[in-house]
């Protein structure tokens, strides 16, 4: 069914809470939907938005906002392994175009979980409208790795596909196996392996300004994997879940062992995913063990997202609002002479070693040693426990007041660290 509103109010549809309207506003429930829209005849600009959670509505939208109620997740089953195309009930009993080609695309040896085999890895197919945290625990409560650590962020699938969304060493990416598209100028369904998606950080084919707009995603076809091996190696999480392993309230589980630690519940700073991965949990008053858990990981991201973001529904924002900036290793070499000069020689500026000498630095940490953690510009903050979020502190905060202090956060880092922030944030 396709929905059709007019001067549709847009606040709660972007995750900023700004309150916008759109001239029209389409709502469609099903691939056969979209056929039957007239893209040609739409107003224009058309924007195709994915719960609003990277936008920054600076007015009214003059044109259409088109949104996708596509919503299914399943796990794909053997006549799909052998190619064959099916009428699958979930999709409204409608033709839906063919899921996956299980020989190609995204192979087992590229697999960011280490795959062993076949067996282990299972396509999932997910609906473009699915809320990306859905399908985390759905596929937590399914024991499938590979989007645990992407748990909380908000937005939708089709989305999540777009931006490459990414946090605590994941990256979207990184699980793809395709992704499948309404082409609105040739009017016909078009698929995507990872390979082609042009993806970088923040970044996809589809955000291209020659493509953006031209190919709508309709559903997103993920290698997830039965292989427990979690990626833990990002910042502090392995710490974090040892420690609420043994704070769980779970009866079955009383601590995170590792021969490296010593029989206790910290692991070893130098740890890789190998070690952490040979981790389990010991059942109180048997010799039993059990596996760690995409569960038990998605748990403690959710506790260190809702410890340093705000709750959408009572702060707006659209969580990092800039991107971590990648410099030169001599630039870095410099920030961190002068950070020492300041904080004394033992002090360390967080960093990510990358390929080709060069050196990610959180955009974070620069804004926070620029003085604007907690500080507001009109109905604007930047968030007091996550320097990097920019809040409608006051829920009515006008776009350029959010605008003005974006200008004054990228001017003081520019001028302390001769590093040009750039916004995860679009626009429109």
């Amino acid at each position: 069914m396709i929905k059709t509103e007019y001067y549709k109010d847009l606040t709660k549809m972007n995750t900023f809470g700004m309150r916008v309207k759109a001239r029209c506003f389409i709502e469609y429930d099903s691939v056969a939907d979209l056929v039957d829209i007239e893209f040609g005849e739409l107003a224009r600009p058309v924007l195709h938005i994915g719960g609003g959670s990277n936008l920054l509505f600076t007015d009214d939208f003059k044109g259409t906002v088109l949104h996708s109620k596509i919503n299914f997740i399943e796990i794909l089953d053997e006549c799909h392994r052998d190619g064959v195309e099916k009428l699958n009930p979930s999709h409204s009993g409608e033709w839906a175009p063919p899921v996956h080609e299980a020989t190609g695309g995204h192979g087992f040896s590229n697999h960011p979980y280490g795959a062993s085999s076949e067996n282990d890895r299972v396509l999932v197919s997910v609906g473009a409208g699915v809320v990306f945290d859905d399908f985390c625990e759905w596929a937590a409560k399914e024991g499938l790795w590979g989007v645990e650590n992407l748990s909380y962020i908000p937005g939708e699938v089709g989305a999540s596909a777009v931006q490459n969304i990414g946090a605590y060493g994941v990256e979207v990416k990184d699980v793809i196996h395709k992704v499948y598209c309404y082409d609105t100028v040739e009017e016909e369904f078009v698929h995507f392996d990872v390979e082609e998606c042009g993806y970088g950080y923040r970044d996809s084919i589809f955000k291209r300004p020659e493509v953006k707009g031209l190919y709508i995603v309709t559903h997103v076809v993920f290698a997830l994997s039965r292989a427990p091996q979690p990626k833990l190696e990002y910042g502090h999480l392995k710490d974090a879940v040892a420690e609420v392993a043994s704070s769980s309230s779970d009866p079955r589980l009383r601590k995170l062992r590792h021969p490296l630690a010593g029989g206790g519940t910290s692991l070893p700073s130098d740890a890789g995913p190998d070690t952490v991965a040979d981790c389990h949990f010991e059942r109180s008053g048997s010799g039993d063990e059990k596996s760690l858990t995409p569960a038990l990981i998605r748990k403690v991201i959710i506790k260190i997202r809702k410890e340093k973001l705000p709750e959408p529904s009572v702060k707006g924002s659209a969580g990092s609002f800039f991107k971590n900036p990648v410099v030169p290793m001599e630039h870095f070499l410099k920030i961190e002479a002068a950070a020492k000069a300041e904080h004394g020689s033992d002090y360390k500026v967080p960093h990510y070693d990358l390929p080709d000498g060069m050196v990610k630095i959180p955009a974070a940490w620069m804004i926070e040693q620029c003085g604007w953690k907690g500080k507001r510009s009109g109905g604007a903050a930047v968030w007091d426990k996550q320097p990097l979020v920019i809040v409608n502190h006051t829920g009515e905060a006008y776009p350029e007041e959010i605008i003005g202090l974006e200008k004054r956060i990228i001017a003081s880092v520019r001028t302390r660290f001769g590093v040009e922030l750039h916004p995860e944030v679009e626009h429109v």
